[in-house]
């Protein structure tokens, strides 16, 4: 494996601020947040500290003997784990590659392993193949910022598409599974940033690879997704056709079927076409929710609110805000602060506007707004855009 041109300690620091997601400017708050009150008001202000520790993850200067606490603080490691630990090869795999360093996830073997398999794709096997699912299943929680998972995962699709294509053919189907569910994945987070066009590009790479390991849940799992990001309020037809053929799809497990009538639904909808809408939301909520876990993939999920949340958007698109705002306000009363509780909160603000409701609305939407600015959660902000105008005319009215 080539060599790179920082200290070890440097790349280090580097692989385990990006394994937690953290900005350098979240890095250099975490620093600030580690120092007791004596220490803190030595500490300079958080924008020169994020400057700091760009220049400590190029190698320029190594922290001193403060900064090495308040780091070993922040990380929750001792000085040993953080700056000179034996794992040089690991720290050197993940700097070149890009894939986050997790703590505690895996152990020095499974790091080491992992970045031989790296270095020759002969030698990957099922554990490798596991190691992405473990990274990939970490990376799915929706507290998490939608753009920081882009930048976590993108990484993992380029080097397990590289080790499809240099491996032993036994591990092709695995890697090509995960690379679909990765891809599906990072489609889903540009949804949430606000890029269509992204989220679609990543969706064509997902249905493909569900292709090639001819796994058709998977492919099923990717039309519906696809007919999700379909919604743009111009297309109705193509939201159907995706939705029916993800449906119709052999061996679509009865809760991905239901899933995909609620999208369909979502198209009729768009269209207009009422009747329409509400058979296929009562087939979908007539379908079982549970349905066979063997052999699984993982990023199949069928939550609750994502069922709820589809319909409530159908009852909007046809002007029945009450019956949206009945649902909304039920699932949203002990919802936790992700990027989806911003989008739903959103939509609830958006019901409220379609029913005259000014002043509910735009109490909802001052919480939704700062719940989006929190959580990155720009496909909200475009939600609340929709109801701007209605805002605005009646605050200058009040």
């Amino acid at each position: 494996m080539a060599a790179i041109d920082i200290p070890t300690w440097a790349a280090r620091l580097r692989a385990w601020r990006r394994g937690r997601l953290w900005s350098r400017k979240d890095l250099g708050e975490q620093l600030t947040e580690a120092a007791d009150e004596t220490t803190r008001d030595r500490l300079p202000p958080r924008e020169k500290l994020s400057e700091m520790v760009r220049s400590w993850e190029a190698g320029e200067q190594r922290p001193d003997e403060l900064y090495s606490e308040l780091f070993c603080r922040a990380f929750d490691m001792n000085e040993a784990e953080l700056f000179s630990g034996e794992a040089a090869g690991t720290t050197l795999w993940h700097h070149l590659t890009g894939i986050p360093l997790m703590a505690g996830m895996f152990s020095a073997e499974e790091e080491e392993r992992t970045g031989r398999a790296i270095e020759d794709p002969k030698r990957a096997d099922d554990r490798t193949a596991a190691y992405f699912e473990t990274v990939l299943r970490a990376y799915s929680r929706p507290d998490l910022r939608p753009a920081r998972t882009i930048d976590a995962l993108s990484p993992v699709f380029t080097v397990i598409d590289g080790l499809r294509r240099d491996s032993r053919s036994g591990i092709h189907r695995a890697l090509l599974r995960i690379s679909a569910q990765d891809a599906e994945l990072i489609s889903r987070m540009h949804y949430e940033t606000g890029d269509l066009d992204e989220a679609l590009a990543w969706s064509d790479r997902a249905l493909l690879a569900a292709h090639q390991a001819g796994d058709e849940r998977l492919v099923a799992y990717a039309l519906a997704r696809r007919a999700g990001l379909q919604d743009n309020r111009s297309n109705p037809e193509q939201v159907i056709g995706l939705a029916v053929a993800a449906r119709e799809h052999v061996l679509s497990p009865p809760p991905l079927e239901a899933m995909a009538r609620r999208h369909e639904a979502q198209g009729h909808a768009l269209a207009g076409a009422e009747d329409m809408c509400h058979r296929r939301l009562e087939e979908s909520a007539e379908a079982p929710r549970e349905g066979s876990k063997d052999d699984t993939p993982i990023v199949f999920d069928y939550p609750a609110w994502l069922h709820n949340a589809l319909a409530a958007g159908c009852l909007i698109q046809l002007h029945h805000p009450a019956d949206a705002i009945e649902i909304l306000e039920r699932d949203l009363s002990a919802a936790p602060s992700n990027y989806l509780t911003a989008y739903n909160l959103a939509r609830l603000a958006h019901a409220y506007a379609d029913a005259h409701e000014s002043e509910r609305s735009a109490g909802i939407a001052r919480q939704a707004l700062t719940l989006s600015r929190q959580t990155g959660a720009s496909r909200a902000m475009e939600e609340l855009r929709l109801i701007r105008d209605d805002l605005h005319r009646w605050s200058h009215a009040h």
